[in-house]
C-alpha cells in the first residue's frame, strides 16, 4: 500500500467522522458556548439556570433554528478539522516512526498530534470565529444579524478587517494541546486494550489489532481520552468563545486580548468562571468522541476492504 493513499483513507474516515459528531450534538455545542460567555454582565444574552433550561429556553423562543445555529459552519469546520487532523497526524506518526510496525513512544504521539493540530488551527479559525457568532445570535441581539456563514464573513471583512477573522487564535493554539492529550491518551489505552486481548487469545497484536477492537472497544477509549483532554484544556476554551464574540454597535470589542479575558474572569468570577458550560461540553464531547471514533475506525476499515477486494 502506499504512503499517499494510506493518508488519503485515513483524511476521509476522519472526514466522515466529522459530520456524524456534529450532526448528533449540535444543540449542546450552542448551549455551550451560550454558557462560556456568560459573564454576568452581558445585556443581549438570555440567562439559563442549567443545561436543561437552556435547551428548552432556546427551542420554545427560537425554534429549531436557534438549537442548531451556526450548523453549516460548524459541519464544515469540523469535517475539514477532521479530516486535516487525521491526514496531518497520520503523516506525522509514519515520519516519526522507521517502519509502519514499529510502536510509537508517547512523546512522538504527542509530537504527532500537536503538530497536526497547530496546521489544522490556522486553516480553520475563521470558520470558528463565525460559528461562534452565529450561535450567539439571539431574540436580545441589538445589532443586524447574520444571515450566514458567507455574509458573516463578508461582513466581518467589511467592518472589521481580516484580522478580526483569527481573533481567538493565540488560546486556539493552546487547544492544540487538547488534540495532543486526546490522542495521546487514546493510542496509549488502545495498545493496552490490543495488547490484554491479544495474550486472552493469544494473536500477535501487531497484525491484528483491528480485528481485536470492536465499536464498544472504540467508544470506550475515546470517551476516556475526550475527559482527560476536556479537564486539562477547557480554559482556553472560555477565553476563545469570549474574544470571539461580536463587538458592540460602536465596535469595540468585549475583550481585547487573551490577558484581558483571563483578569476580567478571575476578577468578576474566579476559577469558576474558566468552567462555565462545561456541563453541556462533557454531554456533547464524551459521546461525540465516541461516535467520532468508532465511525473512523469503521470507514477505515471498509476502506481497507474494498482496496483489499480490488
Amino acid at each position: 500500500m502506499s504512503d499517499s493513499k494510506w493518508q488519503w483513507e485515513n483524511a476521509t474516515a476522519g472526514a466522515v467522522a466529522g459530520f456524524a459528531t456534529v450532526a448528533a450534538v449540535h444543540p449542546l455545542d450552542v448551549v455551550r458556548t451560550r454558557f462560556q460567555v456568560d459573564d454576568g454582565r452581558v445585556v443581549n444574552l438570555p440567562t439559563y439556570k442549567n443545561t436543561a433550561h437552556a435547551i428548552l429556553n432556546i427551542a420554545r423562543l427560537e425554534g429549531l433554528k436557534g438549537l442548531y445555529a451556526g450548523f453549516f459552519p460548524a459541519v464544515l469546520g469540523s469535517t475539514v478539522s477532521w479530516g486535516l487532523y487525521f491526514f496531518f497526524y497520520s503523516r506525522a506518526k509514519q515520519r516519526y516512526s522507521k517502519n509502519r510496525d514499529e510502536k510509537l513512544s508517547p512523546g512522538l504521539h504527542l509530537a504527532s498530534a500537536a503538530e497536526a493540530g497547530a496546521l489544522v488551527c490556522f486553516c480553520t479559525n475563521p470558520i470558528w470565529l463565525v460559528k461562534t457568532r452565529l450561535q450567539l445570535q439571539n431574540p436580545l441581539h441589538q445589532t443586524r444579524r447574520y444571515s450566514g456563514l458567507y455574509d458573516a464573513l463578508k461582513t466581518i471583512m467589511r467592518e472589521e478587517g481580516w484580522r478580526a477573522l483569527y481573533k481567538g487564535i493565540v488560546p486556539s493554539l493552546f487547544l492544540v494541546s487538547h488534540g495532543a492529550v486526546q490522542f495521546t491518551a487514546y493510542e496509549e489505552l488502545r495498545k493496552v486494550v490490543v495488547d490484554y486481548k491479544a495474550k486472552q487469545r493469544k494473536e500477535d497484536c501487531k497484525s491484528a489489532d483491528t480485528d481485536l477492537l470492536n465499536s464498544v472497544d472504540y467508544a470506550v477509549l475515546g470517551g476516556s481520552s475526550k475527559i482527560a483532554a476536556i479537564i486539562l484544556t477547557y480554559p482556553f476554551q472560555v477565553i476563545r468563545s469570549r474574544l470571539q464574540q461580536r463587538p458592540t454597535m460602536e465596535g469595540i470589542p468585549r475583550y481585547m486580548d487573551s490577558w484581558h479575558v483571563m483578569k476580567a474572569t478571575a476578577r468578576f468570577e474566579g476559577f469558576r468562571g474558566f468552567y462555565k458550560g462545561i456541563t453541556p461540553n462533557l454531554l456533547k464531547n464524551v459521546p461525540a468522541s465516541s461516535i467520532t471514533f468508532i465511525v473512523y475506525e469503521n470507514v477505515l476499515k471498509l476502506l481497507k476492504l474494498g482496496r483489499t477486494s480490488d
